[in-house]
């Protein structure tokens, strides 16, 4: 990822061997990770059953909050595409009845967002 997306604040996909090594203590027995990104400090994983958000805080990070979103709390989700001065791609999520998104995250080009927005479809259409 380049220094410019990081202070931008674009995601860029990380591994799930990776994420399964550092997150596994966060996971159901019968839970896996299926896809994950990191933003600068924060990481999002879209696991078998859940989105799981981390959150690190403060000045050092040593402070992490992990927000847990089961699928079907999912009411709605929009995607926006890049355009050609626009160079990222937004997806935003809303749980239950909220007015505003309860997420919302950027995406380089290099990620294919309508596969994120896919994968995101199947898990809450179910």
């Amino acid at each position: 990822m380049s220094i410019l997306n990081k202070i931008l604040g674009n995601a860029s996909e990380v591994s799930i061997e990776d994420l399964t090594a550092k997150y596994k203590r966060l996971l159901t027995e019968s839970e896996h990770i299926e896809l994950g990104f990191k933003l600068f400090r924060d990481v999002f994983i879209f696991t078998s059953k859940r989105l799981i958000l981390i959150d690190k805080q403060g000045v050092t990070g040593s402070k992490t909050e992990y927000k847990s979103l089961p699928y079907k709390s999912i009411s709605r989700f929009s995607l926006e595409s890049a355009g050609t001065f626009d160079l990222d791609s937004e997806l935003k999520i809303w749980i239950s009845s909220e007015n505003t998104p309860s997420v919302s995250k950027k995406f380089t080009k290099e990620i294919d967002i309508y596969a994120v927005q896919r994968y995101l479809a199947d898990k809450v259409l179910q």
